[in-house]
């Protein structure tokens, strides 16, 4: 044999190896590895604040109102990026927001770096959110890229359940986040800004395992670029039902901010972004500060009070991905709600509660919260079509974000002037808003393709 044929052959052997379903398996699994790692970091980056929180405002003598602040700096952070990675995204593509999100990590991870060594110069309340702001804005773009992304490759029986782990990682990395920072506080010389700075070794292991993604198929198709697409869902995407129902797309119209508020689907931008905002108001308050808010109710808090709430919380999120594929969307979103709102009235009504129960309503209600919450993370990539996906799912996040910066901002404030009682009925209020919006418009995309489901709003 030649060395021309002993080529062709090398060659004809490689492109079978890399459209075979071993191949394509090895790539979900990275696919899987990259976006949930991000939301892991993201989790860390949020949760790592609350066990710090007492020393840190002791140190910088910092009020209620900046308190407040710089536990939703990062939140504010994600205001920003979401919705302008979503736009780049549709407009630009994934994979170069992808490449440029993991500078963005990079560049956070040096800052993380710098503010690790340097923070203990950091000494005002204005410097800290500073931090925490830019700290926020890398992840921002992650919400509506990450999600995208994994729809447009995921093969529609194993969608939701995919989809879904990005936020148990979140929640992972929330709970992880509490433990390292109270193990780290208790019990080394650490001082809260190195505690804060521990985020920095998990963002450079994420930028080293994000390089060589592809680009989206259905993005490509969208723009008009079919052979490439085509190219690329044959080698990636699990069947050829996958690559068919691209092209049942048929479209190549560009997305706009405008288009999410035009009649064809101004619900689903109306459900997306309410559903996530009364979802993460309430959860983001309590947990943020479920030390303080726990001794309120005259319970010990500490290290069994933070990680209880978080690691039941977990178990909710977990509980919705094994069940998505069976029970459904809808199930899982209104009716946890509905009892989530029911358990933030009572512990509002109920002042003169045991602490047991107390503790008990909490942890209940971070159960199911963290249940539909988990909806979240699977419903934008579904309900918005290839064009806006991208701009919708950032626009939904930077909803989102208000609601969870508004509510870790307002709590401390709160707790002060309302009371638990009144905080407890505010929460409940939101959550039961949420409920309501969700019973209206929370559609079924079970088993559905991303074809179907994107037009489930516009008849």
């Amino acid at each position: 044999m030649s060395i021309l044929d002993k080529t062709a052959a090398i060659s004809i052997e490689t492109a079978e190896e890399e459209t075979s379903a071993a191949f394509k398996r090895r790539f979900m699994l990275r696919m899987i590895i990259v976006l949930t790692g991000g939301m892991f970091l993201d989790g860390y980056i949020l949760g790592i604040v609350g066990p710090v929180s007492g020393k840190m405002t002791a140190d910088l003598a910092i009020s209620p109102f900046w308190e407040g602040l710089i536990a939703a700096g990062a939140l504010f952070g994600i205001l920003i990026g979401s919705p302008l990675g979503g736009w780049a995204g549709d407009k630009y593509g994934r994979k170069p927001l992808f490449m440029m999100d993991m500078a963005l990590f990079l560049l956070s991870s040096m800052m993380q770096l710098f503010v690790g060594a340097v923070q203990f110069f950091v000494d005002s309340p204005m410097q800290l959110f500073i931090v925490r702001l830019l700290m926020g804005i890398a992840i921002g773009a992650e919400y509506s890229v990450g999600w995208p992304l994994m729809s447009e490759f995921a093969p529609a029986r194993l969608r939701g359940r995919l989809m879904g782990l990005t936020l148990i990682a979140w929640y992972a990395g929330f709970m992880i986040a509490f433990i390292v920072g109270y193990l780290l506080n208790e019990y080394t010389d650490l001082g809260w800004r190195l505690i804060l700075g521990t985020s920095t070794l998990i963002s450079v292991a994420l930028f080293l395992g994000r390089l060589g993604m592809p680009e989206s198929p259905r993005w490509l198709w969208n723009q008009g670029r079919t052979e490439q697409a085509r190219a690329i869902a044959n080698r990636y995407l699990e069947s050829s039902a996958d690559t068919a129902d691209m092209e049942h797309e048929g479209s190549h119209q560009k997305g706009s901010f405008g288009m999410l508020f035009s009649r064809r689907y101004w619900r689903a931008t109306l459900f997306v972004s309410g559903f996530w905002f009364c979802a993460v108001t309430p959860y983001f308050a309590i947990a943020t500060f479920a030390d303080s808010v726990l001794q309120k109710y005259g319970l010990g808090g500490g290290l069994a009070g933070g990680v209880g709430l978080s690691a039941v919380a977990l178990a909710g999120s977990v509980t919705t991905v094994l069940l998505i594929e069976k029970c459904g969307r809808r199930t899982l979103t209104a009716p946890p709600q509905w009892i989530a709102t029911v358990l933030l009235a009572v512990l509002g009504l109920w002042a003169g509660a045991p602490a047991m129960v107390v503790l008990a309503l909490f942890l209940t209600f971070s159960f199911f919260n963290a249940g539909y919450g988990t909806l979240t993370s699977i419903y934008p990539g579904e309900v918005f079509p290839t064009e806006i996906r991208g701009i919708g799912t950032g626009f939904a996040a930077a909803v989102s974000r208000v609601g969870a910066g508004l509510g870790t901002f307002l709590l401390p404030w709160s707790m002060t002037n309302l009371g638990t009682s009144g905080t407890m009925l505010i929460a409940a209020g939101i959550a039961g808003v949420g409920a309501a919006l969700s019973q209206w418009l929370a559609p079924e995309t079970k088993g559905k393709s991303l074809s179907e489901t994107a037009a489930g709003f516009s008849h």
